[in-house]
């Protein structure tokens, strides 16, 4: 494998897209054509690499260059890849890179919510969860506890975004999901779309009739959508108003609420049981 070395006086310039270009701009970076993304830890990039996704490059620690190029596959590929001490790649990344690698890697088109939940009976809706944190633990949770595709909306965080991905411990990439553009993000449009996919839908929200996530209607659902939303503000009155159930977790102690991504693994494991 042919390295190229990198040292505080020898930066390639093509090293740019890892320290000079936030997630967002990546996003748009081969605008209108799709964009990249960076991943890191030898996990999630296996992960990503399984499921198709094409790397650009890689930056590693010298260390640790031979073990990870021979465990992706890539020791005969001409794709590059960047070596060099902890210290350098730390100071010229940002990034901790305790586990000793980062890659680059291409976009790939995403799917309708008709084709992402065909054949699905279990699927999640995460409707404006904003934080990638929050996102990364909800698609652990969701890999673990038998959710079978996810839908997002506009305004949640991408689960390509370093962190999220990071967090999720690569399964962004082993189940199927989409996320909705702007043009198409109301929840008249994707409720009622659900709803011609002959799935119910239930979101989570603690209201007045607000039914208990062990209710046994919901399990006789034979398709079911679990709507989650916003870390502050939950679901719209909108969402509300037009789901076919409003579902709640008993809680005591005066507990009204918890945090989204807590609230997600308790949900999944009740309703795909």
């Amino acid at each position: 494998m042919n390295y190229e070395y990198i040292t505080k006086g020898n930066i390639p310039s093509e090293l740019s897209t890892y320290f000079n270009t936030n997630e967002a701009q990546l996003l748009h970076y081969y605008e209108p054509e799709l964009g990249l993304f960076v991943v890191e830890s030898p996990m999630v990039i296996e992960r990503a690499l399984a499921a198709g996704y094409e790397p650009v490059s890689f930056v590693m620690l010298d260390t640790v260059a031979d073990k990870y190029c021979e465990q992706f596959g890539i020791i005969d590929k001409p794709i590059p890849v960047f070596v060099g001490d902890y210290e350098t790649i730390a100071d010229l990344t940002g990034v901790n890179i305790t586990r000793g690698v980062l890659a680059l890697m291409k976009r790939k088109p995403l799917e309708s919510i008709e084709e992402i939940t065909k054949n699905y009976k279990r699927i999640a809706v995460f409707d404006d969860v904003e934080n990638p944190t929050n996102v990364g633990a909800m698609f652990r949770s969701a890999a673990a506890l038998g959710i079978e595709a996810v839908i997002l909306t506009a305004s949640s965080a991408d689960p390509l975004y370093r962190r999220a991905s990071r967090v999720s411990v690569g399964t962004v990439f082993q189940i199927p999901w989409t996320k909705l553009d702007k043009k198409n993000n109301s929840s008249s449009d994707y409720i009622k779309e659900l709803h011609k996919l002959s799935f119910k839908t239930a979101a989570m929200a603690l209201t007045d009739n607000s039914i208990s996530i062990d209710d046994p209607r919901l399990k006789s659902e034979e398709k079911l959508a679990i709507i989650l939303g916003n870390e502050g503000f939950g679901l719209s009155d909108k969402v509300l108003e037009e789901t076919d159930y409003t579902v709640k977790i008993p809680m005591q102690h005066n507990v009204d609420s918890l945090n989204v991504a807590a609230a997600s693994s308790i949900v999944f494991w009740e309703l795909t049981k």
